[in-house]
């Protein structure tokens, strides 16, 4: 007997069963109930989110043998549900948009709509990646999906709604399905295992439910690669070994020797790392991501329900986080994203991510001009007296130095405060223009300018070319 992958075997067969699409399915049933379904839905959401799935549970809920008209509890054992199930029923006809997307086909659909259904109580057409139609597929297909004859009912799928024409969109009811949730998926994981009766280990189900990426399919798909190997119990470690998973325990090691400023043990940790076959983009993705748990820790605590994770992981990332501040990883998760369009077209990818990590582990040496200047001259700066203040001052000193003058006639004697303010008011610009001459020193030393620019300007430029 051929083996049945186990996104088919498991596939949701009710709208109570559809993961993580409650508000979807509680509509759709509330239609059936009040005999208000649309003659046309528009089911848009990323794969393995259930769009498909949903649209096989309608058809079965409207054509549904066991009951005398359309249930929202369909039976699943009738020959109607069974046939909807495989594919197979003549009056569920499901349609591929990618293959089937010319006019010509869309002219042949709505030749045989007009056909009454052959058992059941409606003709249902569930046309999967519709925005794969053409433009005169889609003007073709308006008029049947505005006015379809009362026993005909549609079911449109698509990934890229954006797609799909506004005047088909306005002709449907639509409904976005969001992205399946981590711990939704892991309780769906473990209910799989336990039925399949494979032993497992916990710490096992969250990373593969993260790895799923908000797609059910996805994860039941690399459920599937994992029970291949014959390994049992699944373990963490079959995600390194055969999906590629980078190791989290190198993962956090080579945080902690960025928190400890350590530039040796920084290049050694994403040595080991990346001769384990990791690659730079894997590693900035797993990066982006680690920190961003650091970022949720700092701001909202180790127990918050934004972090997915084990109790091992939340206890090691409370721990890593008390060596960053919340503006530290703010700047590293923004400097990595801009790293990772960066290292795709370069030609020298690892030099530019030991650039920036070396950059995150030596952050406290990149000193600004003003902290510069101030440890250069043991004080902070002091700004220029503004152009009115200026003359005012030198004004009085000329109105000082003339009484000072004539006092000097009279009785051949310079008053002493005279001389002392005349030396302030000459001090003062020289040594406003031996700080502007520094400034300017400092600011052309190619060795400042390099520290100042960082690997920010490079990634920035990289980025522009690109």
């Amino acid at each position: 007997m051929a083996y049945t992958v186990l996104a088919r075997k498991y596939r949701s067969q009710t709208f109570d069963d559809v993961i993580g699409q409650d508000p979807i399915s509680r509509t759709l049933k509330n239609a059936i109930k009040t005999g208000r379904v649309a003659h046309a839905y528009l089911f848009a959401g990323t794969r393995g989110v259930g769009k498909t799935t949903m649209a096989r549970v309608l058809a079965k809920s409207l054509n549904c043998l066991a009951f005398d008209a359309p249930t929202t509890e369909p039976c699943c054992r009738c020959d109607s549900c069974v046939a909807v199930n495989l594919g197979e029923d003549i009056d569920v006809i499901e349609i591929d948009g990618a293959t089937n997307n010319g006019v010509e086909q869309v002219r042949e659909l709505r030749q045989n709509a007009i056909y009454r259904a052959a058992r059941c109580r409606f003709k249902i057409y569930i046309i999967d990646e519709v925005h794969m139609l053409s433009v005169p597929a889609f003007n073709a297909l308006l008029k049947i999906l505005e006015e379809p004859p009362s026993h005909v009912k549609f079911s449109l799928a698509t990934t890229e709604p954006n797609k799909v024409i506004a005047t088909i969109q306005s002709r449907c009811q639509r409904f976005d399905f969001s992205n399946i949730g981590p711990n939704l998926i892991a309780g769906q994981l473990k209910s799989i295992l336990k039925q399949e009766k494979i032993k497992y280990e916990d710490d096992l189900i969250l990373p593969l439910a993260k790895m799923a990426n908000g797609s059910m399919r996805d994860g039941l798909s690399l459920l599937d690669r994992l029970i291949s190997t014959g390994a049992e119990p699944l373990t963490a470690e079959l995600l390194e070994e055969f999906l590629g998973s980078p190791n989290s325990e190198k993962i956090y090691n080579l945080i902690g020797e960025i928190g400890d400023s350590s530039a040796a043990g920084t290049f050694a940790a994403i040595e080991d790392l990346i001769s384990t076959g990791l690659s730079e983009v894997q590693l900035v993705d797993s990066l982006i991501d680690y920190m961003r748990d650091l970022m949720v820790v700092k701001s909202a605590g180790a127990e918050s329900e934004l972090l997915i994770l084990t109790a091992e992981q939340r206890k090691r990332t409370g721990q890593l986080a008390e060596k960053f501040d919340t503006a530290a990883l703010i700047y590293n998760i923004t400097a990595l994203e801009k790293l990772r369009w960066a290292i795709k077209n370069s030609d020298t990818p690892r030099a530019l991510l030991e650039a920036l990590l070396l950059r995150f582990t030596l952050s406290e040496h990149f000193l600004n001009v003003d902290e510069l200047l101030s440890q250069s001259q043991a004080g902070p700066i002091k700004k220029k007296q503004p152009t009115n203040v200026k003359s005012k001052a030198s004004s009085e000193a000329r109105e000082t130095r003339d009484e000072g003058r004539g006092t000097n006639n009279e009785h051949g004697s310079k008053p002493e405060p005279v001389i002392e303010e005349q030396k302030q008011t000459k001090a003062t610009p020289n040594r406003l223009k031996t700080r502007s001459q520094r400034k300017n020193e400092i600011l052309n030393d190619p060795a400042v300018k390099t520290v100042l620019l960082g690997l920010d300007a490079t990634i920035t430029g990289i980025e522009e070319e690109k």
